[in-house]
């Protein structure tokens, strides 16, 4: 009677275990966990790669890497190395037009420090143009450098607007698709860097795919469009890893006894931050 009785108690223990729901794991927000990470002192390290494609052999390739600093609405400041290399049939003319500083750029990185809209640049690129005992070209009125040349994921209205547009998402895979014009209306630097809709009507597109952590932060980002350009298209291809999310970073600024202004040897340095990352 006893077994009986233990019996009927285990099975009965039995059913209600397997009655009782299972907890759902808590569904991570990638915008909310990125918008946690943006405060000042905290930082990502970025490793990137883009490149332009103009067409008739012409193109344009780049590597970034360094690291972004954050403040309470995104990036604000950051300390980055950049090179840049040139198809032949791009290089020629280039060549032709801007040879100095065309040669510069492939002789060595550039290495570039921003804060808000200043950008201090040092390296081949404007090397000869410095006088004695300075380091830094200060120019003014700069765009912050992305940390993808397409989309700019550690914008959160950004990271939003391509987490709606997925057209799949699995284990931490999202992929997608969205028009230019679109995402120039919510990302400032797509808009500010590529711009809206060409003066013909025509609109570009981008297609994209994001890794996200376990924690739902951004790993990777690989991104491809087609873009109007004139009377025809350019091809733009990016692809960058994010590392170290969180890192505690105060990027330094070059002291200014270091420093000259673009202004001041306008002549013999680009007229804008040299390479394509601005």
């Amino acid at each position: 009677m006893k077994r009986t009785v233990v019996g009927v108690a285990m099975i009965a223990g039995m059913v209600q275990l397997t009655a009782t729901p299972a907890q759902a794991a808590p569904k991570i927000d990638p915008v909310k966990v990125l918008k946690a990470e943006l405060a000042p002192g905290k930082a990502v390290n970025v490793q990137a790669t883009a490149k332009v494609t103009y067409g008739r052999g012409m193109s344009a390739a780049s590597a970034l890497e360094g690291t972004i600093g954050f403040g309470t609405r995104g990036p604000i400041a950051a300390d980055l190395a950049q090179t840049v290399q040139y198809s032949e049939n791009l290089l020629r003319g280039l060549m032709k037009t801007f040879p100095e500083e065309t040669e510069a750029l492939q002789e060595g990185p550039t290495r570039m420090i921003s804060s808000g809209h200043v950008s201090y640049v040092s390296g081949p690129v404007v090397d000869d143009a410095l006088p004695k005992d300075t380091s830094w070209v200060r120019y003014r009125d700069a765009d912050m450098p992305a940390s993808n040349l397409l989309l700019e994921i550690l914008e959160p209205a950004t990271l939003k607007t391509l987490l709606a547009h997925r057209t799949s998402s699995r284990d931490g895979v999202v992929k997608g698709s969205i028009k230019a014009t679109k995402l120039a209306a919510v990302s400032t630097s797509f808009a500010s860097r590529i711009g809206m809709r060409s003066k013909s009507g025509r609109d570009g597109k981008i297609s994209y795919t994001l890794w996200l952590g376990p924690n739902g932060l951004v790993e990777r980002l690989s991104a491809k469009a087609v873009l109007p350009f004139s009377k025809s298209s350019i091809q733009i291809e990016s692809e960058t890893r994010y590392s170290d999310w969180g890192r505690q970073v105060t990027v330094l600024l070059p002291l200014e006894g270091d420093v000259i202004d673009q202004t001041e040897v306008e002549d013999d340095v680009p007229a804008d931050v040299p390479g394509i990352w601005n």
